[in-house]
């Protein structure tokens, strides 16, 4: 007789198919109906109004900020938990995770008090002709924030895989540390990477708590999709709020296909090593 391998499978499966139909499709389901139930030329013209226009381009820059922003200092961060041990080393790492457990209104009201004009560092930033709250810069900063982890843990996994003869044989051929790191680590980190730059992009462009706070919320200049969705919503249009948010929905699910497939490239690559 053989063995089930996962025990009461068809319960599980049928539980789990209930959890995302009732928590995820119906929800979104109940989205795309809404946003359906406009005609075409009604659709075109609220999506793709001046404020609409406006606020993706306000959102997707600064999502692409935050994600630069992260590409670097994350990959850097995920590079030093790896690489060296120091006094403090697993709170830097807790640390890490902090932007998940932390309600993103939180975050955005600390932020808010930390960069404002009397704030402890907007003042200091002030002094030298920066302002950063209630500009696209803090936006991008509260983006930065809440999406970070995502490359530290994507990242930080495959550094701890990686066979340090590679750098060893490379550093016997005359290497040098800079050449090492281009030409042998990167490529073999380049899947992980760019699936932790998709998930942080993505968390940037559905950010909302982190933002609101900090943003200023002036339309045309600091207005997120997300709000905009949001003040369609409190004004009872919510055939426009759906439109508005089916905009971030469809992103979402393209930036989740090519997170699907960055990761699928990263395991294969584990595989063959």
């Amino acid at each position: 007789m053989k063995r089930r391998v996962l025990p009461g499978l068809p319960l599980s499966l049928g539980i789990t198919l209930l959890y995302v139909g009732l928590i995820v499709v119906l929800p979104l389901g109940a989205l795309v109906f809404k946003a359906a139930s406009l005609g075409p030329e009604d659709y075109w013209r609220i999506v793709s109004s001046a404020r609409a226009v406006a606020s993706y381009r306000v959102t997707i820059l600064a999502a692409l900020g935050a994600t630069a922003f992260n590409l670097v200092f994350g990959l850097a961060l995920a590079w030093i938990l790896v690489r060296y041990r120091f006094p403090g080393h697993r709170l830097v790492d807790a640390i890490v995770d902090l932007p998940f457990a932390l309600p993103t209104a939180v975050a955005g009201i600390a932020l808010t008090t930390l960069f404002a004009p009397n704030g402890w560092l907007g003042s200091l930033l002030g002094d030298l002709g920066i302002k950063v709250a209630y500009t696209p810069l803090g936006i991008m900063i509260a983006m930065s924030f809440t999406s970070l982890p995502f490359i530290v843990r994507t990242v930080q996994p495959v550094l701890e895989d990686l066979d340090p003869a590679l750098e060893e044989a490379a550093q016997s051929l005359g290497g040098r540390d800079g050449a090492i790191f281009l030409r042998v680590i990167l490529p073999l980190l380049a899947p992980a990477l760019l699936a932790g730059l998709s998930l942080s992009f993505a968390r940037s462009l559905g950010e909302f708590g982190a933002i609101i706070f900090i943003a200023g919320n002036q339309p045309f200049e600091t207005e997120i999709t997300a709000l905009l969705a949001f003040i369609r919503l409190e004004e009872y249009d919510y055939q426009a709020a759906a439109a508005i948010a089916s905009v971030l929905l469809v992103t979402a699910f393209v930036m989740l296909a090519a997170t699907n497939l960055l990761q699928a490239r990263a395991l294969r690559y584990t595989a063959r090593s």
